[in-house]
C-alpha cells in the first residue's frame, strides 16, 4: 500500500458541506492501490458503555486521474458534528487504519480514543460556501462593446472606421457602443442566452478599456448612465442577467489620479495609493520606457501605461468598495468579473465581497485567475473563477490533438477533485475569450472540432459562456484578431453553426438540473480509438454523451431509447459519424 499518495484534509475540498447540515468527503489514494476505502464516523460525544459509538460507511470511487484514485461518500451529521477516520484495504490484502495522527493498525482499540480522528468540529450554515443558485442556470455571453454593434453613430470617436472594414489592430475603433448591444437583445434572447458579461465599459482611452480614467462614468464613445440604465432594465425584462467587467488591480496613467502623482510626484496626495519605488513617475524617466524590465513603479505586466493600485491602502480599498457597491445600488447588475483577482490582496477581495453582497445578496463575484484558485473559492472571496484549465484541457484534446482522450478525462477529474461542488456548478466555462485565440482559428477552421469541444464544455457542470461571434462562425487569432467586429449580415453568417449553437443551449437548458448537478460517469472502454462517453445521472434520469473523434464512424451498443440532440427513438445501437457526438436518454 503506497501510504505516501494517501491523503484527506478536513475543512477543505476534501471535507465540506454543500447544503449546512451534510457533510462531503473525499480521500485520495495512489491509482489502483486501494480496493476498499471504509468511513468510521460518529458525534465525538456519543458514547455507550464507555465505547464510542462509530458507524461504518462503504466509500465510493468518485474520479480516477492520472496517478490516484478518489473515494467519496456523503452523511448528515444528525447533530451537526463528527469525527471520522478511514479504514483502507489495499489488493494484497492489507488494511490499515487513517486519521487526523496518520496511520495506524487496523485494531479496534483505535475506534474508543478520540485523538486518532479527523474532526468536523460543527457544521454551520453561515461558513457554508454559497454561491448565486441563478448562476447554475446561466448561458453567458461575452461582449467586446467596441466590437459588437454600433447603435448610435454619433457616439462614435473622430477616429472611427468603417464597422468590418479591416482585421483590427490594438488602437482601431469601430463604433461599438451600449446602444449597438440593447438593440440586439432581442437577438440574444432568441439564441437562448441569460447571462451578458461586459468587458470594461467605463471612460478609458483605448478601444479595450482596460486602462480606467474614471470608475463612475460610462465612456462617452460607448453611451452615459440613461443608456446604460436602459441597457440593463432590457436586459432584465428579457431574463437576461448583466455582469460588468471591474479593472482594480490597476488604473490608466492618464486619470486624473495618476496625473496629480506625475505633476506633485512626493506632494501627492495619491502618492501611497500605489506602489512607487522611487521618482520621477513620468514615462521615458528613471527606468520608465518601453520594454523595460525594472521600472519606478509596479504596473500590470510591464505595460506602464497602467500603474498597480495599492488595494491595502484604506483610502483605495474605500474607493473601489465605493465603486463597486454603487453600480449594482444604481443600476442592479447582477454580477462583477475581476481582472487580474490574483495579483490582488485576499483581504481586500475579503472586505469586496462582504461590500457587494450586503448591496444584493444574490451578486456573482468571478476572478479572472487563469490557474488553480482553491484559495480564492473558500467562501469568503470569489464564488467561481474564469475555468482556464478546463478550457485549454479540452483545446488540447479536441482542438489540438496534443493530448489523449484518456489524459483529457483524467485531467479533468482532476480540476473537479480540488473545488467543492457547489463552486464547480458555477464556475465559468469557456472555450475563448477576448484575451485568446478564436476556438475556430484554433481548430484551423473545422467546424466539427469545434462542435465537439463546444459540445463537451456544454455538457459539464459550470456556467457555460459563448464568445460573441463564435455562434456565426467568427474567427480570429490572438489579440488584436480575437476581437474583431460582429457580423451582422445574415448573407455572411455561418447559419449553420448559429443553428447548432441554438440547439446546443436549448439541450441544455431543456436538461439543465442534469447538466448542473448530476453525477458524472465515464466510460474510457474505447478511449484508444478516439472514442468516450459519459452519463449525467440525476434522480433516476440519466444522459449519456458519445464522442467520436476518430475519422471514421463507430458503432456503440446502447440501452437508451431516444437521441436528444436529433430527437429520434433508438435502439440497441448508435452510429457516431466521424468527429461528430450523440446525446441519448
Amino acid at each position: 500500500m503506497e501510504r505516501a499518495a494517501i491523503y484527506h484534509q478536513p475543512a477543505s475540498h476534501y471535507a465540506f458541506s454543500y447544503d449546512g447540515s451534510d457533510l462531503y468527503i473525499r480521500i485520495r489514494a495512489k491509482k489502483e492501490d486501494i480496493k476498499q476505502v471504509t468511513l468510521i464516523y460518529a458525534d465525538p460525544y456519543e458514547y455507550d458503555n464507555g465505547k464510542w459509538m462509530g458507524e461504518k460507511l462503504s466509500m465510493k470511487k468518485i474520479a480516477r486521474t492520472e496517478e490516484h484514485d478518489y473515494f467519496g461518500c456523503i452523511i448528515k451529521p444528525e447533530r451537526r458534528r463528527v469525527q471520522y477516520g478511514f479504514i483502507l484495504e489495499d489488493f494484497e490484502g492489507e488494511t490499515i487504519f487513517y486519521g487526523g495522527r496518520g496511520f495506524f493498525a487496523n485494531t479496534l482499540v483505535n475506534l474508543n480514543t478520540m485523538d486518532y480522528y479527523f474532526k468536523f468540529p460543527f457544521i454551520h450554515k453561515i461558513d457554508t460556501f454559497q454561491a448565486p443558485d441563478w448562476v447554475k442556470n446561466t448561458i453567458w455571453y461575452q461582449i467586446f462593446p467596441e466590437r459588437f454593434a454600433n447603435g448610435d453613430p454619433s457616439l462614435s470617436p473622430k477616429d472611427v472606421l468603417p464597422w468590418g472594414s479591416k482585421d483590427p489592430s490594438t488602437t482601431d475603433f469601430f463604433g461599438g457602443d451600449l446602444v449597438g448591444i440593447t438593440e440586439h437583445l432581442d437577438y440574444l434572447e432568441d439564441l437562448g442566452i441569460n447571462g451578458i458579461y461586459l468587458t470594461p465599459i467605463f471612460e478609458a482611452p483605448t478601444n479595450h478599456k482596460y486602462d480606467t480614467l474614471d470608475y463612475m462614468k460610462i465612456d462617452p464613445h460607448f453611451g452615459d448612465k440613461k443608456i446604460f440604465r436602459q441597457l440593463v432594465d432590457e436586459a432584465h425584462k428579457r431574463g437576461i442577467k448583466v455582469m460588468l467587467d471591474a479593472v482594480f488591480n490597476h488604473i490608466g496613467d492618464t486619470s486624473e489620479i495618476w496625473q496629480d502623482i506625475v505633476k506633485h510626484e512626493e506632494k501627492s496626495k495619491y502618492k501611497d495609493w500605489f506602489h512607487i519605488h522611487s521618482f520621477p513617475v513620468r514615462y521615458g524617466e528613471n527606468g520608465n520606457v518601453e520594454n523595460a524590465t525594472s521600472i519606478s513603479y509596479d504596473t500590470f505586466a510591464f505595460t506602464t501605461h497602467m500603474p498597480k493600485l495599492n488595494t491595502s491602502h484604506p483610502e483605495v480599498q474605500q474607493y473601489l468598495l465605493d465603486i463597486a457597491t454603487y453600480w449594482i445600488r444604481e443600476f442592479d447588475i447582477d454580477g462583477w468579473r475581476l481582472d487580474v483577482a490574483n495579483e490582488v490582496d485576499h483581504a481586500f477581495w475579503k472586505k469586496f465581497r462582504q461590500a457587494v453582497r450586503k448591496e444584493k445578496a444574490d451578486v456573482y463575484i468571478l476572478g479572472e485567475i487563469w490557474h488553480d484558485s482553491w484559495i480564492w473559492l473558500l467562501g469568503d472571496e470569489f464564488d467561481a473563477v474564469m475555468n482556464y484549465p478546463f478550457t485549454q484541457t479540452i483545446i488540447e484534446n479536441y482542438i489540438e490533438n496534443k493530448i489523449s482522450p484518456l489524459k483529457m478525462v483524467e485531467t479533468i477529474n482532476e480540476q473537479y477533485m480540488r473545488y467543492p461542488k457547489q463552486v464547480s456548478e458555477v464556475m465559468f466555462n469557456m472555450l475563448d475569450s477576448h484575451d485568446t485565440a478564436r476556438i475556430l482559428t484554433r481548430a484551423n477552421g473545422n467546424k466539427n472540432k469545434a462542435k465537439l469541444a463546444l459540445a463537451f464544455m456544454f455538457a459539464h457542470t459550470g456556467s457555460p459562456c459563448i464568445y460573441y461571434g463564435t455562434e456565426i462562425g467568427l474567427d480570429g487569432a490572438n489579440d488584436p484578431l480575437c476581437r474583431k467586429c460582429m457580423v451582422w449580415e445574415e448573407s455572411n453568417q455561418d447559419l449553420d453553426m448559429l443553428a447548432f449553437t441554438k440547439q446546443l443551449i436549448s439541450t441544455r437548458k431543456k436538461y439543465q438540473d442534469i447538466l448542473s448537478l448530476g453525477d458524472l460517469t465515464w466510460d474510457v472502454s474505447r478511449a484508444e480509438e478516439g472514442l468516450i462517453s459519459f452519463t449525467r445521472a440525476l434522480n433516476g434520469e440519466a444522459l449519456t454523451f458519445i464522442f467520436n473523434q476518430a475519422s471514421e464512424e463507430k458503432k456503440v451498443p446502447t440501452t437508451a431509447t431516444h437521441d436528444v440532440f436529433e430527437n429520434r427513438d433508438i435502439s440497441g445501437e448508435i452510429s457516431v459519424p466521424k468527429e461528430s457526438f450523440k446525446i441519448v436518454r
